[in-house]
């Protein structure tokens, strides 16, 4: 049995309820998850699994499972073990979700900002950052924050859409991403779109308008290497 991925449809949903399908030592697999894991860069999410007798269990991340179609769900440790069959509700940590969603958002129209390369990426739910190859003079960190935030005025509602394996082939410039392959397997592939400003491949949840982004500023510009310039960002709110 997989898991189905509720957050693929629906990024904003809060709780639901689900079925342990397996309980290992990377976590508990349920037939049905609202958290996102780990990665293409963003955080796994954190939040609650509450058992039918209203036992808490405290979820501190959320990775892949024991195998590549389930989530595994790792509860606080000493915390009671669920059994397959149990039913359980889901509540995530919706504030610092929505701080990875602004923020991976965000870094989709950074990367419109700086046109070059992308060689890595990562999204915390207090910064985030984008690794670019270019020089580091053509970095300019007033500018960036300035057009990033100009983009983000626009209001624009995001989408999602879906190609095939194929298509993503016939069109390799849609990949920014050097260091992150889009996942393939399943015969098609996700994109985020904003219209007008971006498109590509993207597993990640995000906003449904750019607006909610708020804003963005710059914490540093750095060097890590010859094909590596790090710009790091946080939102406009944060502290």
């Amino acid at each position: 049995m997989t898991t189905e991925l509720l957050f693929r449809n629906d990024a904003y949903l809060k709780s639901a309820t689900a079925t342990v399908i397996g309980v290992g030592e990377r976590g508990i697999e349920l037939d049905r998850t609202i958290f996102y894991p780990l990665g293409g860069g963003q955080a796994g999410d954190t939040g609650t699994l509450w058992r039918e007798n209203g036992e808490r269990i405290e979820i501190t991340d959320t990775r892949k499972g024991e195998t590549a179609d389930r989530i595994a769900h790792v509860p606080i440790a000493g915390a009671p073990r669920l059994e397959p069959g149990e039913p359980v509700r889901l509540e995530i940590d919706w504030a610092r979700r929505h701080r990875l969603m602004r923020l991976h958002t965000a870094l989709h129209l950074m990367s419109c900002v700086v046109t070059a390369p992308v060689t890595g990426g990562n999204i915390a739910p207090d910064k985030a950052r984008l690794d670019f190859d270019i020089e580091l003079a053509l970095l300019n960190a007033e500018q960036i924050a300035r057009q990033t935030n100009a983009l983000i005025s626009t209001a624009v509602a995001t989408q999602t859409v879906w190609i095939t394996d194929a298509e993503l082939d016939a069109r390799p410039d849609l990949v920014k991403t050097m260091s992150v392959q889009p996942p393939r397997g399943a015969g098609r592939v996700r994109l985020l779109r904003i219209p007008g400003i971006d498109l590509q491949p993207c597993g990640g949840t995000h906003v449904a308008n750019i607006a909610e982004i708020g804003g963005i500023k710059i914490l540093r510009i750095r060097s890590e290497g010859k094909h590596n310039k790090r710009v790091e960002i946080a939102l406009s709110d944060s502290g």
